[in-house]
């Protein structure tokens, strides 16, 4: 669990109707279903529109992240990959295969089978580099769902805003009606932009970040796995792949 990301939600939250509270409004005005149905609904639809259907769920599943990262232990990996370079250079590169069914990453999995069977560290890099190029073009992808709901939601909240005033001119006649008519257009603005900035957009942030945090420690998968079919030194190997970890 990302106990930043929690705190950072609550700290936001309760700066908003805490300044709500201190200027002597009721939080419950903030509490419009009408508005809330007009930018939620407005908001994913046109990003479902926007994006085919692979990405748009790929993004939704990624949310998640957010609050539970994927577990990314670069340390373990440049351990396992020098031993991995000392077993060859002792044993052979078949000594490996044992090594296969320890792994749990698929990636990695692959990168390992290449170089039991007896693949160069040419190939080897060729396989993968597709691998990687798929993936992180899926995860950015993805990623950038939370960035079109940001940038629809303001605009969704606008049109709500315009939608209460013309209810608000519908009932002129009446002018009991009037002051929640324009509270509900103005409510459905907030919730556009406040969407938009305290939960789009910090999203999609933490994605893109966490995408590159994988997409870094799957460059250095490939990079040791190449020194291993070349059988460079493990103390090179050792230090070169240091350099990945932040």
């Amino acid at each position: 669990m990302d106990i930043l990301t929690l705190f950072g939600l609550v700290i936001a939250v309760a700066g908003i109707l805490g300044g709500q509270f201190l200027e002597g409004g009721e939080i419950s005005v903030l509490l419009q279903t009408a508005a809330f149905l007009i930018v939620f609904g407005g908001t994913l639809g046109a990003v479902m529109v926007h994006h085919p259907m692979n990405v748009f769920v790929a993004g939704l599943k990624m949310a998640k992240w957010v609050l539970v990262t994927p577990k990314n232990d670069a340390q373990q990996l440049v351990y396992r990959l020098t031993a991995w370079g000392n077993a060859s250079r002792k044993d052979g590169i078949l000594s490996l295969e044992s090594q296969i069914k320890t792994v749990n990453d698929p990636f990695v999995q692959k990168g390992l089978q290449l170089l039991v069977d007896g693949h160069s560290a040419e190939k080897v890099r060729e396989v993968l580099e597709i691998d990687l190029n798929t993936y992180e073009t899926l995860r950015w992808q993805s990623a950038r769902v939370w960035d079109a709901a940001a940038g629809y939601s303001p605009t969704i909240g606008i049109l709500g805003a315009v939608l209460g005033l013309v209810h608000v001119m519908q009932s002129l006649g009446e002018p009991a009606k009037l002051g929640a008519g324009i509270a509900v257009a103005f409510i459905a603005t907030i919730y556009g932009v406040g969407f938009a900035n305290l939960v789009f957009l910090p999203i999609s942030g933490k994605l893109k970040i966490l995408i590159q945090r994988d997409v870094t420690t799957r460059e250095m998968v490939i990079d040791g796995l190449c020194m291993i079919a070349n059988a460079e030194n493990p103390h090179y190997i050792e230090n070169k792949l240091k350099g990945y970890l932040g």
